[in-house]
């Protein structure tokens, strides 16, 4: 495949993934938060009580950026920012009930949608598929 090609390939794939994330916050969530934010209450999950600054470098957003859209998600009740209890000047994120309730619905819609995508696929492709993919990411952690 060219040079070319592939970076079709990779655009096409990055673009109708992201038309996915855009549905889900339009049809999960009502559109009460954006794909952005979602990204946030996915990492704040994944990571467990993390720093402002490690969601913020997972998302390769810079801190003022960050810290609106955080601001934004305490405001409507899905996140709490506390002070670390070793040092009061790193700040960590949790879900509220709320937020817990909300990445949950968003998880659910996200891999329904994934599931009928690869659902088209026999076994033995659907597994080339994720592997590949998995492949991919730890490759993609290498070069960044």
């Amino acid at each position: 495949m060219s040079q070319e090609n592939l970076r079709t390939l990779f655009q096409l794939v990055v673009r109708r993934y992201g038309l996915l994330n855009e549905q889900c916050c339009e049809q999960c969530c009502e559109q009460d938060i954006s794909v952005q934010q979602s990204h946030i209450l996915f990492e704040v999950t994944r990571q467990h009580n993390p720093s402002m600054r490690d969601v913020a470098s997972a998302l390769g957003v810079d801190i003022t950026t960050f810290s609106r859209q955080v601001k934004s998600l305490i405001n409507k009740g899905y996140l709490v920012k506390k002070p670390h209890p070793e040092d009061q000047r790193v700040q960590i994120l949790q879900l509220t009930e709320k937020g817990i309730k909300l990445e949950r619905d968003i998880d659910q819609y996200m891999n329904h949608n994934l599931e009928e995508i690869l659902d088209q696929l026999n076994d033995q492709e659907r597994q080339i598929v994720t592997h590949s993919i998995d492949l991919l990411n730890k490759a993609m952690r290498n070069v960044q």
